[in-house]
């Protein structure tokens, strides 16, 4: 019985790994804006059951954003993070004169529009794309509480992820809207990210 469960649940994952998921309409509400820098990062996470390996995950989410302003440009949400995935994201996202990534091999292989700055030492050139995963962890319960809240499909986390860029990038036009009009020294706003969910 285990067996037949543990067989149909390797089926799942081979077949959550062939599907290629790409959450990139909608995504960059600044439509007239030229980026500058984007960064790529990726985080990952387990759906519906833990496997075996030593971090125990079985999804990843890898995102590509812009430091200013303050978006999510590009994400994926997939069984693994191929150079291929990683391709689509940079291919359908808006172009940069800066492509940062951290040290992992995969980002080797990807042309970039622009020239790709690898920083294998520390997260000094992808500090946004680790400040956004943390809000993503932050914000969506799927992604903070290990061992009471996963998604137990590919799709749902997509949605999520869909959802909460839609919001995240509406929160940060607003933000930088705000203090356009106010004083730069002021930090407080007025509304938060959840005003815009």
């Amino acid at each position: 019985m285990q067996e037949q469960a543990d067989a149909e649940w390797e089926r799942y994952l081979v077949s959550v790994r062939l599907t290629s998921i790409t959450g990139l309409k909608k995504t960059a509400l600044v439509a007239k804006t030229d980026f500058h820098i984007l960064e790529l990062d990726e985080l990952y996470w387990f759906i519906g059951k833990k496997s075996n390996n030593k971090t125990q995950e079985n999804t990843y989410v890898m995102t590509m954003v812009s430091r200013s302003p303050r978006q999510i440009v590009g994400f994926d949400a997939a069984g693994d993070k191929s150079p291929n995935r990683i391709q689509k994201i940079v291919d359908s996202g808006p172009q940069a004169k800066y492509y940062c990534t951290d040290g992992y091999l995969g980002y080797i292989d990807i042309v970039y529009p622009g020239r790709h700055i690898r920083n294998t030492h520390d997260k000094s050139d992808t500090f946004t794309a680790e400040s956004i995963n943390a809000d993503l962890r932050h914000y969506i319960p799927v992604l903070h509480r290990r061992s009471r809240c996963f998604p137990r499909k590919l799709e749902t986390l997509h949605a999520v992820l869909e959802l909460f860029v839609q919001a995240f990038n509406a929160f940060g036009i607003a933000k930088m809207n705000f203090r356009q009009k106010r004083s730069s020294n002021s930090r407080e706003l007025p509304f938060s990210i959840l005003d815009f969910l």
